[in-house]
């Protein structure tokens, strides 16, 4: 293998999606991720999708896990859809209960048994937390269609999508140290700019070409350290 040897699996930020205003469609970036993190010889592995919750990671890592050893390491970055709810369902019906993807208890265990499987196969997983969304931008894109009265009387205000998604970021933190897993702080990369949605695409969630250049720039000062 290569001097650099790494796996990654999570959802479509872990895969380089990013949103094309223009053309309201989707698509991969293309980068050089060796020039942006300083380093050659880098073998990627990459096997996050679109759409991917922590279970359908962990399904995907049982799936791979004969070649799990024959990486350096393994990036995580997941929670980003689990936090996600049904929006047509709470446009049609505000009053009534709704629980997101994988609630937080379950998101938790689910994440833990993620990094258990790792461990055993003998990987070593680095965690990646949340970029920050935009809750206006976001807002407008979940309730494009869809009755927004009736989503904003359920959320309460606009910025609970930003605070709903905070909580499973600091799980992500909080689940890091419990466990010793070594943690890579892309929010705060983002976080650190007064106006960071610069930084995301019109849909308020998929960081833009420069929020990835910024991403794979803290993954390379963080990573030197691992």
């Amino acid at each position: 293998m290569s001097f650099m040897d790494i796996c990654v699996f999570g959802d479509s930020i872990g895969k380089g999606i990013i949103f094309q205003h223009e053309t309201s469609r989707y698509k991969a970036i293309k980068m050089n991720v060796e020039k942006i993190l300083g380093r050659e010889g880098i073998n990627i592995k990459n096997y996050s999708m679109f759409g991917c919750t922590v279970s359908k990671c962990l399904s995907v890592v049982k799936r791979h896990a004969v070649e799990l050893i024959g990486y350096k390491n393994i990036f995580l970055e997941v929670g980003g859809n689990d936090c996600d709810f049904n929006w047509q369902e709470i446009a049609d019906n505000p009053q009534k209960e709704h629980l997101p993807k994988t609630p937080i208890g379950e998101f938790r265990r689910l994440y833990g048994n993620l990094i258990e499987e790792i461990c055993g196969n003998g990987g070593n997983p680095i965690m990646l937390n949340l970029p920050p969304l935009d809750p206006n931008r976001y807002f407008n894109w979940i309730s494009k269609g869809l009755n927004k009265n009736n989503i904003l009387k359920w959320l309460g205000d606009i910025n609970m999508i930003y605070r709903w998604q905070e909580m499973y970021n600091v799980e992500v933190m909080l689940l890091a140290t419990k466990m010793g897993v070594p943690i890579i702080d892309i929010r705060s990369a983002f976080l650190k700019y007064n106006t960071y949605n610069v930084f995301l695409c019109s849909d308020g969630i998929h960081p833009n070409n420069a929020g990835y250049e910024l991403i794979y720039k803290t993954i390379g000062e963080q990573y030197r350290y691992q």
